[in-house]
């Protein structure tokens, strides 16, 4: 047999391989909603096509201008997971940056290369192939080969990989679209704070998470004092305001493992994991010192000092349920309503003062 009618069989086995590659790819894509299990599946079959020493995905934190590694693959990949570049930063950087793709056949000529990712990770970098994930003129990430036999790397080839590419681009943007999707179906559009369906679900998975590793929680109960008459006096839109104001006041005063509701109307729910009742009160009180501390300013120099009633209750010493756990904390800020106002009650201590 001839050298041509080897090349020949060569090439019409890679075609064959690129079809195959292809149809798993597409077959993911259209199968499963599992982003990670997507660009895994796509990064195995580029890097059982291309044959790097080793290989990653890097994603696009925008707020922060930086690159992280979402995939990363080889035994520095701990190292790796742990590391971020600027934008503009090394060859992945680089293509961030500008949308374009690289291949570097010697890495250490070019001014591009970030040693110290080699350095860190003692590998051993020669040559480079960096691909950007596009969509919309937005590069979302990063697809780096490292150390691939380029000898066989030409236009069919670079081809194929921006086709991996895009298809990889198509899932990041379907997990985007979806992630949007599932904010709006739990998020209360007046305040940006989680809604009463949301709390349900969350409330859930923590009494599962209390019932397994004998963890407490506390919720805190929250309603405005007076509220009606705002509206009566200002309109519904100053209403509107004044809540998504104190959404926010809410979200500040808590840690980033709490959760703040908006229930309904103007009451609010406060979900605090492995927290016991008394730094439960501790954090009712903060809640209502930050509300009536400083006066909400609204348009037309309105200015409205607010009160509220607030109720605390704890799992599982005052419930065995989440619906339960809703009653007693709602049970709780309702006593307070039918006494003072302006305080707190905490399950099966009654009122504060």
């Amino acid at each position: 047999m001839t050298e041509f009618h080897h090349k020949e069989i060569s090439r019409d086995h890679r075609r064959l391989e690129e079809i195959s590659i292809f149809h798993d790819v597409a077959k993911a894509l259209t199968s499963s909603l599992d982003l990670d299990a997507v660009l895994q599946t796509i990064m195995d079959k580029m890097a059982l096509f291309f044959r790097p020493d080793t290989w990653s995905l890097l994603m696009v934190d925008e707020q922060k201008e930086e690159l992280y590694f979402a995939i990363a693959v080889g035994p520095a990949a701990d190292t790796l997971k742990a590391l971020r570049l600027k934008v503009g930063e090394g060859i992945a950087g680089w293509v961030a940056r500008h949308g374009e793709s690289l291949i570097v056949p010697d890495v250490y000529t070019d001014p591009r290369f970030a040693k110290r990712i080699d350095e860190m990770t003692k590998w051993q970098t020669r040559s480079i192939i960096c691909i950007p994930l596009k969509s919309k003129h937005r590069v979302l990430g990063v697809i780096q080969l490292i150390n691939c036999a380029l000898e066989n790397f030409g236009e069919s080839e670079m081809f194929f990989l921006h086709a991996l590419c895009d298809y990889a681009a198509i899932a990041i943007d379907n997990a985007k679209a979806m992630e949007r999707i599932q904010e709006l179906t739990i998020t209360d559009d007046c305040t940006g704070l989680y809604n009463a369906r949301h709390l349900y679900k969350v409330l859930e998975s923590e009494v599962y998470r209390s019932q397994r590793f004998g963890h407490e929680f506390t919720v805190v109960f929250l309603d405005l004092d007076h509220f009606k008459k705002v509206n009566d006096t200002h309109g519904h839109l100053i209403g509107s305001k004044l809540l998504s104001d104190i959404g926010y006041r809410i979200k500040a005063a808590l840690r980033l493992i709490d959760y703040a509701f908006r229930y309904g109307g103007d009451e609010f729910v406060v979900l605090l994991p492995q927290t016991g009742k008394d730094n439960g009160i501790v954090v009712a009180k903060r809640l209502q010192d930050c509300i009536r501390a400083t006066p909400f300013i609204m348009e037309g120099n309105i200015s409205l000092n607010i009160k509220c009633s607030l109720g605390v209750a704890s799992f599982p010493e005052d419930a065995k349920s989440a619906h339960e756990i809703i009653r007693q904390s709602d049970e709780m800020m309702y006593m307070v309503k039918g006494s003072t106002r302006d305080n707190i009650a905490v399950a099966q201590l009654g009122l504060l003062k």
